[in-house]
C-alpha cells in the first residue's frame, strides 16, 4: 500500500499545484467533509479496484483532517467487497467500508434518457466523492471507468446498456448528486484488462503500473479507451471502434459540459 500512496500523493501534490501533498488533499476537501469513495467490485479480485488504493486515499483524507468515520469505502453490495478483498465496517471506529445492499431512493430519479432510484449513500450521507474505477474493456460500452463506475449508484442498470450505453452515461453521471459532489478521479490502472470485460479474462490482462489522477472523468474514460486500444492493437485486437463497440458515450459527455474529450485540451502530466 505505500507504493500506492506515495503515486498518488505525487500525483494529487501535482494535479493541484501544491508543494506538498498534504496540501493538494487539503485543497480538495475540508474536514467536515464526508467523503464517498466508490470502488467497482461487481467482477472480483483480479478486475475490481485493488483495496491498497482505496485505502491509501483513505489514509491520506484522514491525514488532510476528516475523521476517518467520515471517509466512506462503498460499492453496491456487501458480497462484492467481500469477494474483492474489502473488510467491512458498517458503524465501527475509522474509516467505513459499506455496501448500498438495495438501500435506494423511493422515487427514480429522472434526467435525459436516465431514470432510476439513486443510492442514498450519494444523495444523503456525502458531501464529496472519489472515483475510483478500475481500467477495463466493457463488452457492452467500449470500456469500463470513471463514468461506468456510477453503474453502481442506482438501481436499475440494466435497462441503461441499449445504444452501447450512449447517452444513458452521460446523462447519469450529469445528475447534480454526482456531477457536483465528485472532487477527484482516481483510475486504478495497475494492471487493466483489454479484452472479456467487464469481467475477468486473465488472457487480457496486463501490467501498465499507471494510476491516473485528475478532476476530469471524461479525460480519465478518454485516456483509457485510448490506452485499452493500443493494448488491444499490441495483442492482435482490432481498435474498439472496429470491433463495433466505439465508446461513443466519451463524446456525449464532452457535449454535456462534464469534461473534456479533446486530446488538444487534455494535459498528460507523468511522474
Amino acid at each position: 500500500m505505500e507504493t500506492a500512496a506515495s503515486m498518488i500523493d505525487q500525483a494529487v501534490a501535482k494535479l493541484t499545484g501544491k508543494s506538498q501533498a498534504i496540501a493538494g488533499w487539503k485543497s480538495l476537501f475540508k474536514p467536515d467533509d464526508v467523503v464517498g469513495i466508490k470502488i467497482n467490485c461487481l467482477f472480483g479480485k483480479g478486475v475490481s479496484t485493488h483495496p491498497e488504493i482505496a485505502y491509501a486515499v483513505a489514509n491520506s483524507l484522514v491525514r488532510a483532517g476528516l475523521k476517518p468515520e467520515n471517509v466512506i469505502i462503498w460499492d453496491r453490495s456487501t458480497g462484492d467487497l467481500l469477494k474483492s478483498g474489502y473488510k467491512m465496517n458498517k458503524d465501527g471506529p475509522g474509516v467505513r467500508v459499506i455496501a448500498n445492499d438495495g438501500v435506494w431512493e423511493d422515487e427514480p430519479t429522472k434526467l435525459g434518457s436516465f431514470n432510476g432510484r439513486l443510492t442514498k449513500i450519494v444523495t444523503e450521507q456525502v458531501t464529496a466523492i472519489v472515483n475510483i474505477p478500475i481500467m477495463k474493456d466493457h463488452g457492452t460500452a467500449g470500456i469500463s471507468g470513471a463514468l461506468k463506475n456510477h453503474y453502481g449508484t442506482f438501481d436499475n442498470p440494466g435497462r441503461h446498456h441499449g445504444n452501447h450505453c450512449d447517452p444513458y452515461l452521460a446523462d447519469l453521471n450529469a445528475i447534480p448528486a454526482i456531477r457536483d459532489k465528485t472532487r477527484l478521479v482516481i483510475m486504478d490502472a495497475l494492471r487493466a484488462q483489454a479484452d472479456g470485460g467487464p469481467s475477468l479474462r486473465k488472457t487480457a490482462l496486463w501490467d501498465n503500473h499507471t494510476i491516473l489522477v485528475s478532476r476530469d472523468p471524461v479525460a480519465i474514460d478518454y485516456l483509457a479507451w485510448k490506452a485499452i486500444d493500443e493494448q488491444r492493437v499490441k495483442t492482435g485486437l482490432k481498435p474498439l471502434a472496429e470491433a463495433g463497440r466505439a465508446p461513443a458515450w466519451i463524446a456525449t459527455a464532452a457535449s454535456r459540459g462534464l469534461g473534456t474529450d479533446d486530446p488538444d485540451k487534455i494535459q498528460v502530466v507523468k511522474i
